[in-house]
This record gives structure tokens, C-alpha cells and sequence, in this order.
């Protein structure tokens, strides 16, 4: 098919496979339902039982093909596992999304090594490891395959409300972005990450409230953003999208900043 007669041709993913791991958390959430609506087919890990039973019957209704996982993907062997898993349930594995990860907020000198590293593991090695399994699958395959990593705002830009332990984990999601972008090109296989800043979740939704205190934090942190808002789920669809399909085969190693140009300026 001539793309350029049918360029939307370019972002269809319908019946790709997609492992999605923190698929009960505000960015998996939000990838699940976006995929689930393009036509892949999910598999959903997530430590929360019951979140997890609500987004897969969500996607379900939505008419996708879901496969639920209770668990984290905190080893090698679960990482491997959970690939395989896709692959016995689907055939193969086209499309990673790893959603999962931790945030613990303290100044330096309050913070606890084993606080900086259980961030640590749960960013970075979580991330390389889910990476390692999902790229040895696609080689296997043959046929490319698309890595999609969480990083934010935070991997490019420090903040001084303790979040050393963050920052630095998001940098290193950087990393191994560029890295496998390098590193796995040659066989096809993407690896991205999307960055955003403050997005509507559970857990930021206290900032979109009209109360001294959400008014005056918004307004410092607006006062950054060109865009002049905090941003929505959907401003997540579109990158997400494109980063899942075949609309973004020569783009890899890549840190995709959706933050309405806080990071520019």
C-alpha cells in the first residue's frame, strides 16, 4: 500500500499485540484505553488486583481482546515470564509499553538509600529488564517491533521539592532510550519514551481543583508552560499512537516531551 495515498494507513495497529505493564496506574490507564480503541490486542499486568479487573473489563467493553496479568514486573524471570505470556496468549509481541514505575518525594538528607533505590529499581531496572525481554521476542520475530518507556519532564529538568531520587531515574530512562535506540535499530525495533509533565490522574487531580491552594499552585507552575494549561489524557493519545505504529519506524531514541513546551522554554 502507497502510504502516501493513505497516510493514516500509517498509524493503524489493529490486532498488534501490546504488553502493558502498570496498566491499572494514570499512564497505563490511559494506554490501554488508547490501544484498546486502535484494535490491538492487550495484555495488562498490574499489582492491583481490582484496578486491574476495571481497566480489562473497560478495554473489554470497548471490544478489545484482553489478557489480565496480577503481577510487577520487579525480576528478570517475571520480565521474561510476562513476555511469554503474551506470546502464549497472542503468538507473539509487537508493541511495549511500560507504564509502571514509583515516585518518593523527600529532600536529600531526609531520604533513605533503600528510598533511592527502590525508585531506582522501579524505573530504571524494571524498565531495562521489561526491554531486554520484549527485544529479545522481537529479534526472534524478525519482524521489528515497537519499546515504549515512561520518562517525564523530571529526566530532563531538576525541582527542588526532593525529587533527586525521581529526576535521576527519569535521566537514566533517557538513557536507555538513546541506547536501545541505537543498539536495536538494526533490527527494526523502536525504542521511545514519552515525557510528560502534569497530566489529570488520581493523583494530580488535586491541582486541577479551585481552592487557594491548587489555584496557587497552578498558577507558579502555568506561569512555565506556554501552552498555558495542565494537560489532559488525551494529550497523551496522539504520542502514544504514533509511537506504537509504524508511523514512527525512523524515529527511535527519542524522548517525546508531551508538556505543552514547559521543557522549551
Amino acid at each position: 500500500m502507497n502510504v502516501m495515498a493513505n497516510p493514516l494507513s500509517m498509524f493503524d495497529v489493529k490486532d498488534n499485540v501490546a504488553l502493558i505493564t502498570g496498566a491499572s496506574g494514570a499512564f497505563g490507564m490511559v494506554a490501554a484505553r488508547i490501544l484498546a480503541g486502535a484494535g490491538c490486542k492487550l495484555v495488562l499486568v498490574a499489582g492491583n488486583q481490582t484496578a486491574l479487573d476495571e481497566i480489562s473489563k473497560e478495554c473489554t467493553d470497548m471490544g478489545a481482546d484482553v489478557t489480565s496479568i496480577n503481577s510487577r514486573p520487579t525480576t528478570e524471570a517475571v520480565c521474561n515470564d510476562l513476555v511469554a505470556k503474551a506470546v502464549e496468549a497472542y503468538g507473539r509481541l509487537d508493541i511495549l509499553v511500560v507504564a509502571s514505575g514509583m515516585n518518593k518525594v523527600a529532600p536529600i538528607t531526609e531520604m533513605e538509600p533503600s528510598t533511592f533505590e527502590a525508585v531506582m529499581d522501579a524505573n530504571v531496572n524494571q524498565s531495562w529488564l521489561l526491554s531486554r525481554a520484549a527485544a529479545a521476542q522481537m529479534k526472534k520475530q524478525g519482524d521489528g517491533g515497537k519499546i515504549v518507556l515512561m520518562s517525564s519532564a523530571r529526566g530532563l529538568l531538576g525541582h527542588p521539592a526532593g525529587y533527586s531520587a525521581y529526576c535521576a531515574s527519569k535521566s537514566a530512562v533517557d538513557g536507555i532510550v538513546k541506547a536501545l535506540g541505537c543498539e536495536l535499530g538494526k533490527d527494526g525495533i523502536t525504542v521511545n519514551a514519552i515525557a510528560p509533565t502534569v497530566f489529570r490522574s488520581p493523583l494530580t487531580a488535586w491541582m486541577f481543583e479551585d481552592n487557594e491552594n491548587a489555584n496557587a499552585v497552578r498558577a507558579g507552575f502555568l506561569s512555565r508552560v506556554p501552552m498555558g494549561r495542565l494537560g489532559e489524557p488525551e494529550d497523551l493519545a496522539g504520542p502514544l499512537l504514533f509511537l506504537a505504529s509504524k508511523a514512527c519506524d525512523f524515529y527511535t531514541g527519542h524522548i517525546l516531551y508531551a508538556d505543552g513546551g514547559y521543557t522549551a522554554g
